[in-house]
């Protein structure tokens, strides 16, 4: 659902899942979950990322208006 949008926006920045993980303090493992659609991120990880990112919660999750 999510996942390929915030898969996209990773690629984009050129970091790695291992990047995103340091220094955002979520699990490797839980980058590839989210990236990979195995279930919906939690509004705490989405601030996590959408911080890193620099980008709005919405962008994150491909919200167009």
């Amino acid at each position: 659902m999510y996942g390929k949008n915030i898969k996209d926006i990773r690629i984009m920045k050129n970091k790695t899942q291992q990047e995103v993980s340091k220094n955002t303090g979520l699990p490797q493992n839980t980058i590839s979950w989210i990236e990979n659609d195995k279930g919906i991120p939690n509004i705490q990880q989405c601030i996590k990322l959408a911080d890193y990112y620099n980008i709005s919660l919405d962008e994150l999750v491909g919200r167009d208006f």
